[in-house]
Formats: structure tokens, C-alpha cells, sequence
């Protein structure tokens, strides 16, 4: 494309219609809405306009643009481009896969940006855009000041031009470069339909040992279960796998590949916090000393046990773009989240990908001499729920964690200790609870642990109580 045509100029708002996005979707780290309530091909090309602008502001041309498995993502796409053309930008469209490869497309072709179309683990009629520019996420501050963008009408205006490019070949190369396999291994796959499929497939063609693959078809309806592994009756599928076929462990994703759940050898759940202890290893092994950040709803065992490494554990905010930033500035080569959200700046780039974090597992375990479940046998056995979600209103839910703090205040109970780092994290003799809000969904988010089963169970009591406080009802599993 010449100059000419790549030139951009801004239009005032008296000769280029504002447009408006529902409030409620621009979120903390992405743009989430519903189809038909408050997301639409309307909101895609706005959203195409008014990013271009901003990247535009930057002195940026470059965008990417991919979507993922879900029935409106492909038109979503189309008008995300289109009005990303039409303020200038030139796009390379690489169509479906997964969110990291979207990611990776922006490296690989030193893009200035991209914008990945998905809804990730939500139900099948949300979508929405996770964006990124070539040097970091685009998330809190940036997505609001884009929503201001396009109400202004303030926006760029050029003629941009498309090239459709299939990244899959060098996505997989790259995802290989690093696999460092000593032995065979007997491996479960679980795409649950998601964007993963066909990458998956690929890429299992080419790693040694034996590989079963389940519902690696694309599938935005998700006929049968849903993608997301942090819901243990989603991985019931992969469990059943894994003990049939005597497999060394088994590894699920997410709707747009971002996520990892893994089970190991004997089917038996691990959570994601327990799976950075396996990680964190082999990096401290490497770069004694580092920072490693975990989020407030990781497991205390995590963060004592990067201690225990020689790393330097950090806690922080909930939130893949969240995340991303904070390892920038503190130049961690590993962080993670219980949601199963794992970025690896250790010979990579710095993004949650659960494909590779496949790769770096499959690493790990090999060098072992038992099964995965040997990797952290020495860690002490706590008693935790798994994360509980309810449905709040949204359009009060961040209301709703200020009141559980200011009721604790009034308890002036000594042995009470509040981190309100994101949401509020209590601890007490027992262990700790936490309750925060979810920035993708209309929900709270609950977690309790306690190193002895009563103490979870007084725990569990003091986070209801709470809860009832909001008029809300909260049940652990």
C-alpha cells in the first residue's frame, strides 16, 4: 500500500456521526457484550473506527485482526475490519484461531497492534474484542479513553488496506521451538470445540509419544461441554480419557485458547496456581531471584512455594491484561492466574498461551522420573473450594465488595486482616477467603483455603455472612 493511501485524517465530530458503546461492555481488560442485548456488528465497526483512530494517534498502520470459534465472530470480524480500513489501517485478517495466535501474529509481523474477536469462556451469545498494541495490552484507562473516541466523533479517516494471511504454519513453528521432549509421553487433549482445534491438531502432528485428541472441532454451539476448565465437570470428559487410555496427564483449553485446566496421571484435578509451582522451577532454575506473580486467588502454597525457589512471589490484580502490564514493569519472566490465564516472558513473549504452556508441561514431565502428580507431592495438602461465581447485577456489582470491607471494619477483630488489592483477600487464623468482582461477567467471584478441613469450613461461614449482608446468597461447592 503507498502513503498515499495509508494517510489518515481526522474528522471533526460536526461531519462524522459519534457513536455511543452500551457502558457495561467496555470492561477493565476487553470490550464483553451479549449479541442482540448490547454488542452488535454496529459496535464492531465503531469500535473498528475508533481504535484505528486511536492507534493512528500512536503513529501506528499495522492491525491484525483474528476471531474465534463462536457463530457471530466471523461478522463481527468483517465489520471490525471495515471500520478499521476506513480509519486508515492497514489489516492483516488471519482469520480463525485461537486469541494467542492472534497475539502472535502481531510480533511475528511487527504489527502495531490487533484486535481478537471472542468471547472466550462465556456462553455462546457473548462476544467481544481483546486488544493489544505491539508494546503491551490496551486495557482500564486506554479502553475508555477509545469508548470516548468514538461518542466524540473525532475520528480518523483513510482508506486502509486488507491482506488475509494464514499464520498457523509459523504459530505452530514457533510453538515447537521450544518443546525439549527426553522421553515419550501419552497425552489427552481437550479443545471442547473451542478456537484451539485446529492448531491443536497440528501441533500434536509434530510433538513424539501419543496423542488423543477430544472435540478439536470447532464448534461456536460447544455440543459438549463447555470450554471453560476452571469448572471441574467441564474436565469430566478429559478425566474419563486420561484413566481409559492410561495417559501421562491431560490438558483442556478454553474457548479461545488462552486458558489451560491439566489433570494428571491419575485424573485428578490441578489447579492452576499448583501448576505454576511446576513452572516456577524450572524458570528460577534459570533466573534465580525473579519476580513471579501470582493473582489474589491464588493458593498460599504458590506464592511460599516461589519463596521457597529463591524467586520473589508478588500478588497482584485479576486480569490477563492486568497481569501482562505489571510483569512489564517488574520484567517477570513468569506469572499466572487460578483462572488458568499462564504467560511465560521466559523464552517467549510475555502473553497467556495455553499452548505453549502444553509445551513447557509436556517439558517438565518429561525429565520427571514419576508422574505429574510427583511434581508437587511435596507441597503441603490445604483444604480450598474451587473458584464459586453467583450472578450479581451488573450494573452494581462493583458496588458490592466496598460494603463486604466496610462491614468488616466494624467487626475491629484483631485477627482479621484485609488486602483490597483487588476485591477483598481476608485472612484469618484459619487461612484466608476472598470476594471479588468478575470483569468479564455479571458476577462475584468467591474462593476460601485453610490448611485444616474445620478451618475451611468457619471460613466458608464468614464469607456467606457476608455475602447475605448484600442480600445475595453464596454456596461452595
Amino acid at each position: 500500500m503507498s502513503e498515499t493511501a495509508r494517510k489518515t485524517t481526522t474528522e471533526s465530530a460536526s461531519t462524522m456521526s459519534a457513536y455511543s458503546f452500551n457502558p457495561t461492555i467496555l470492561r477493565e481488560y476487553d470490550i464483553r457484550g451479549q449479541i442482540g442485548k448490547n454488542l452488535s456488528e454496529q459496535d464492531a465497526y465503531a469500535l473498528g473506527r475508533a481504535f484505528g483512530t486511536y492507534v493512528a494517534g500512536l503513529k501506528g498502520t499495522h492491525v491484525c485482526v483474528g476471531y474465534d470459534g463462536r457463530v457471530s465472530s466471523p461478522g463481527l470480524a468483517e465489520a471490525l475490519t471495515k471500520g478499521l480500513r476506513e480509519a486508515g489501517m492497514d489489516v492483516t485478517f488471519i482469520g480463525l484461531g485461537p486469541t494467542p495466535m492472534l497475539y502472535f501474529s502481531v510480533k511475528h509481523l511487527k504489527a502495531d497492534a490487533g484486535i481478537m474477536v471472542t468471547g472466550s469462556h462465556n456462553p455462546p451469545d457473548y462476544n467481544g474484542f481483546k486488544m493489544t498494541l505491539q508494546t503491551g495490552p490496551v486495557f482500564g484507562e486506554k479502553i475508555q479513553e477509545i469508548g470516548r473516541i468514538s461518542a466524540s466523533g473525532a475520528l480518523a479517516s483513510g482508506a486502509g488496506g486488507r491482506t488475509d494471511k494464514d499464520v498457523k504454519e509459523a504459530f505452530v513453528s514457533r510453538l515447537m521451538q521450544d518443546l525439549t521432549l527426553t522421553r515419550d509421553l501419552n497425552v489427552a487433549w481437550d479443545a471442547g470445540n473451542g478456537a484451539a482445534g485446529e492448531v491443536l491438531e497440528m501441533l500434536t502432528s509434530r510433538i513424539p509419544g501419543n496423542h488423543i485428541l477430544l472435540f478439536p472441532e470447532i464448534d461456536g454451539n460447544f455440543p459438549n461441554h463447555h470450554p471453560d476448565p476452571t469448572v471441574d465437570e467441564n474436565l469430566i470428559d478429559l478425566q474419563k480419557a486420561v484413566r481409559d487410555n492410561q495417559c501421562d496427564l491431560g490438558i483442556a483449553f478454553d474457548g479461545d485458547g488462552d486458558r489451560i485446566g491439566v489433570v494428571d496421571e491419575k485424573g485428578a484435578v490441578l489447579r492452576c496456581d499448583i501448576l505454576m509451582t511446576i513452572y516456577a522451577k524450572e524458570v528460577l532454575r534459570n533466573r534465580p531471584g525473579a519476580a513471579i506473580i501470582g493473582d489474589v486467588k491464588c493458593s498460599q502454597v504458590m506464592f511460599d512455594e516461589i519463596r521457597k525457589l529463591g524467586g520473589n512471589a508478588v500478588m497482584w490484580k485479576t486480569g490477563h491484561s492486568l497481569i501482562k502490564d505489571k510483569m512489564g514493569e517488574l520484567k517477570a519472566p513468569l506469572a499466572g492466574e487460578l483462572s488458568g490465564h499462564i504467560f511465560f516472558a521466559d523464552k517467549y513473549y510475555g502473553y497467556d498461551d495455553a499452548l505453549y504452556c502444553g509445551v513447557r508441561l509436556l517439558n517438565a514431565l518429561s525429565e520427571a522420573k514419576g508422574g505429574l502428580s510427583s511434581l508437587t507431592a511435596h507441597l503441603p495438602v490445604l483444604f480450598n473450594t474451587p473458584e464459586v461465581r453467583f450472578d450479581v447485577d451488573e450494573e452494581g456489582k462493583f458496588e458490592l465488595v466496598p460494603r463486604v470491607a466496610a462491614s468488616l471494619a466494624l467487626r475491629k477483630d484483631p485477627d482479621i486482616a484485609v488486602n483490597d488489592i483487588d476485591g477483598v483477600r481476608v485472612s484469618t487464623p484459619d487461612g484466608w477467603w476472598l470476594l471479588r468482582p468478575s470483569n468479564t461477567q455479571s458476577v462475584l467471584v468467591a474462593r476460601a483455603e485453610s490448611d485444616s478441613a474445620a478451618g475451611l469450613e468457619r471460613l466458608k461461614a464468614m464469607a456467606q455472612e457476608e455475602v447475605k449482608k448484600l442480600g445475595y446468597t453464596l454456596v461452595f461447592a
